[in-house]
């Protein structure tokens, strides 16, 4: 990523035809623009002022449209900052970028750069930037509150609050080490150990919840069962589209075929898979065995069986835990009901019978395994790293104090905790991470 302060700009909206766009620059010469397009005053900040843009050299009028000035540090990126918001035409759109790229000292900008100035001024922190970036490419109700709530700074307030305990209690262990020939005295160290466990403890719980890494890559179920049960029919059924090839022809799936759907704002990543039986053909064996490997990965699995069978299929029963649906497929043709617990649910593909109340069960569950709690929760796997280092860190501190060692060698595990936390909010220098988060950004944020 390129730290040089060069004034930066970019298309802030999608590319092509549109009914307006947005062109931002930001840095020290952002206001040269002004003049550079013959608008003839500078309007008040933070008010759109609508404005002919001319061309530098001909005087031509480009367009008409809204202009708007942020001045430091009251801006996105807590330096000067324009925007043009303009008719979305190709023909303007170019024109107007062409001619900021001749502006020495102007140059594009590079993806995730405006966001980037702005974790550098300290406009917003890592996990601020990150719940912008997941609220960009939220495309459901649930994804789109987790991502505003991170946003506005609660997950950056809860690892702060941690940060700043385990420094608190960092800066108490210190006070010792100028004192090497005393023992530390009985009633501190066991307060030490105590707000040291209690800090494990609420990291633990925290790591336990994973909502947060669901909600934001959409919960994962896979259906499985026997070849010739439906499972190609129902994805369709679900997708409202023919994503998967149906036919009697038993093998016919062979590969995964995975489908994205807003359940009821939830999202759900939904996975048709390869019949599952004994086969020698080596392609379908293939298939089989990536089957049953997303079976041990998935969230949820839907376990589909054949009404008009005389025995439920002996693999299939294998794979029914307690997180799975079980459903019976071509119910309008049963002659009796297949012996299999779980509370299975009938279900027609063919007339649709039952299929609302699958849905509902799947909705149901969703919203039983996703509804975000009152605390935030982390989103992120390098959150969870993390978390887990920091974790690591403490528990190391009390392990050392409980022996008695030295009390240089407790204190630097406090500070390594402390250090991991800041990984996460960006509180330390975290350049090899700063490219990954924010090469993951569009253009014009």
């Amino acid at each position: 990523m390129n730290k040089i302060k060069d004034t930066i700009f970019a298309l802030s909206t999608i590319e092509g035809r549109s009914g307006v766009a947005v062109i931002r620059t930001s840095g020290n010469d952002a206001k040269s623009i002004f003049s550079y397009f013959g608008i003839a005053k500078i309007p008040k900040p933070r008010v759109a002022f609508l404005s002919s843009i001319k061309h530098p050299s001909t005087k031509e009028i480009l367009d008409k449209g809204l202009v708007l000035w942020f001045p430091a540090p009251n801006s996105f990126t807590g330096e000067d900052v324009v925007e043009f918001h303009l008719h979305g035409s190709r023909a303007v759109i170019r024109e107007t970028i062409f001619l900021l790229g001749k502006i020495p000292g102007f140059r594009h900008a590079e993806p995730g750069e405006f966001s980037l100035r702005a974790f550098e001024n300290q406009k917003m922190g890592l996990t601020e930037l990150e719940g912008l970036a997941d609220l960009i490419d939220a495309q459901t109700q649930i994804q789109q509150r987790q991502a505003v709530r991170q946003m506005s700074g609660e997950l950056l307030n809860l690892y702060e609050d941690w940060r700043h305990r385990i420094l608190q209690l960092l800066a108490h262990v210190e006070a010792y080490i100028d004192f090497p020939d005393e023992d530390l005295p009985k009633e501190l160290s066991d307060n030490f150990l105590s707000q040291a466990e209690d800090l494990v403890s609420t990291l633990s719980a925290h790591l336990a919840d994973k909502r947060g890494e669901i909600i934001r890559e959409g919960f994962y179920a896979v259906i499985l069962g026997a070849p010739n049960v439906g499972k190609s029919s129902l994805l369709n059924y679900l997708a409202k589209r023919d994503v998967a090839i149906v036919s009697d022809i038993a093998g016919t799936t062979r590969d995964i075929i995975e489908v994205h759907l807003d359940l009821g704002g939830y999202p759900l990543t939904i996975t048709d898979t390869a019949g599952i039986r004994e086969s020698h053909e080596s392609i379908e064996q293939e298939g089989i065995r990536r089957a049953l490997e997303r079976a041990k990965n998935a969230d949820l699995k839907i376990i589909m069986f054949d009404a008009t069978s005389e025995n439920p299929d002996k693999e299939s029963l294998k794979l029914i835990d307690e997180n799975s649906i079980v459903v019976i497929n071509k119910s309008e043709l049963a002659n009796s009901p297949l012996p299999i617990a779980n509370s299975p649910l009938p279900i027609s593909i063919k007339t649709g019978a039952g299929l609302k109340e699958l849905l509902t069960t799947l909705e149901n569950t969703l919203r039983e395994r996703l509804t975000p709690s009152s605390s935030p929760v982390f989103t992120r796997e390098r959150h969870r790293i993390s978390l887990e280092e920091a974790r690591t860190h403490l528990n190391n501190f009390t392990n050392a104090l409980a022996k008695n060692s030295p009390i240089e060698l407790c204190a630097e595990n406090l500070r390594l905790a402390a250090r991991a936390l800041g990984k996460i909010t960006g509180k330390i220098d975290v350049e090899e991470i700063l490219g990954k988060i924010f090469s993951s950004f569009c253009i014009g944020k």
